[in-house]
């Protein structure tokens, strides 16, 4: 296996975010031979505005295009907000799919997961992200779903995991899909 860099993104602006401190384990918990970048700049991506397609491109998009073509593949943490998807991790999918001929995410492989208060994690966000991911033409690991419940007894006041055996075996074999759907969709000569 080759060195292989994942760009992590939290759907969360809360400073001591459950589902940013489950991507910080999951970069803990990383197989040998990849890396884990967290992006932090998800609150500085303006509204999409197709009027803006045209450039010039705002610098926070910008930037997010460029670290998401440069990573051999994404993982999303998703909160549940109404039993979907919250409104900052849309408008950041919305502007990676646009405009339809510069499509940034399109077979970039992926992996989703997500921590939630709730008695049912993240299980109808997580949904929610799969459709929308499916239209972008992402591959998404089916397998293990990651849907932490109850994480106020997982993570500390500060978002820190605690740690779970449980969660962290699922983070490993997510991670080591993500690592095979990669190399999967990797062309024959570059692999």
């Amino acid at each position: 296996m080759s060195t292989l860099n994942f760009l992590a993104i939290s759907g969360s602006l809360r400073r001591s975010s459950h589902n940013t401190g489950l991507l910080r384990a999951a970069r803990n918990l990383a197989p040998a031979g990849v890396t884990i970048d967290l992006y932090e700049g998800l609150g500085a991506i303006p509204f999409f505005d197709q009027d803006l397609e045209g450039g010039p491109e705002p610098d926070a998009v910008a930037d997010l295009r460029r670290r998401v073509r440069e990573a051999d593949g994404i993982i999303i943490a998703t909160p549940e907000y109404n039993s979907a998807v919250p409104g900052v991790l849309v408008n950041a999918l919305d502007w990676l799919s646009r405009p339809a001929d510069q499509l940034v995410l399109g077979s970039k492989p992926a992996a989703i997961l997500g921590a939630s208060p709730s008695q049912f994690g993240t299980a109808r966000g997580q949904l929610v992200l799969r459709q929308v991911l499916h239209r972008m033409q992402v591959p998404v690991v089916s397998h293990p779903e990651v849907t932490v419940f109850q994480s106020h007894r997982r993570f500390d006041a500060d978002g820190c995991f605690i740690g779970d055996d449980v969660t962290e075996s699922l983070l490993r074999t997510l991670l080591a899909e993500l690592v095979t759907l990669v190399e999967r969709s990797r062309p024959a000569d570059v692999a």
